[in-house]
């Protein structure tokens, strides 16, 4: 009777660990297959364009979908070596790209407080408001306003880490991570020798 009990606790054990492995080495969990499809695709447009502009870094790049809900992980980071998204979290839209309707409107004009889509560059970091923070720069004609508009990438303490039932809060227009996040993207960045590129689409 004995023996049979650390059998079967055994079995459990081994499938509890086989279980929690698979939850956590997926780098697509809680992502879903349509979402990750179209994140490939997308990927596939900043390949292209990165065969073109060999300044910036062509291994790594960030893209986000602003179809997604803003309480489901919309940002998605992208490993061109491994093909395929190796993290992902939350990000906030601009205040001013909400309707009542539940579609987005996008800006590129000062004072809009609406997100701007488009290719961008991450350029050098600064000390502002919320602390570290990366200036942005846009690459397209629908964000070309982007550095005027002092549109940056930075976090924000009300940013939640995991995803939530309802809208979660909204920013002036910049991309706007958690902080525990943000800290990912920040290695990435500054360990990178060349710019990184930021994809943001709808």
């Amino acid at each position: 009777m004995k023996q049979k009990v650390i059998i079967v606790l055994s079995v459990l054990g081994i499938a509890l660990l086989c279980n929690f492995y698979l939850k956590n080495t997926s780098s697509d969990n809680n992502i879903s297959k349509n979402v990750v499809d179209k994140t490939l695709s997308k990927a596939e447009e900043i390949k292209s364009f990165l065969k073109k502009n060999s300044k910036y870094n062509k291994d790594v790049f960030f893209l986000l979908d602003m179809r997604i809900p803003s309480n489901k992980f919309r940002f998605f980071v992208y490993d061109t070596k491994k093909n395929k998204i190796t993290d992902s979290g939350l990000v906030a839209h601009g205040s001013g790209s909400a309707t009542a309707t539940g579609e987005l409107q996008f800006s590129n004009t000062d004072g809009s407080l609406m997100t701007s889509l488009g290719k961008y560059y991450i350029g050098n970091s600064y000390n502002g408001t919320f602390g570290k923070a990366y200036k942005m720069y846009g690459l397209d004609t629908t964000n070309s306003n982007a550095y005027l508009r002092n549109i940056v990438l930075h976090s924000h303490k009300k940013m939640p880490y995991a995803e939530q039932i309802s809208p979660i809060v909204l920013s002036w227009g910049c991309p706007m991570l958690n902080e525990k996040f943000y800290l990912r993207i920040q290695d990435i960045l500054d360990k990178s020798d060349k710019n990184i590129l930021m994809y943001i689409y709808y």
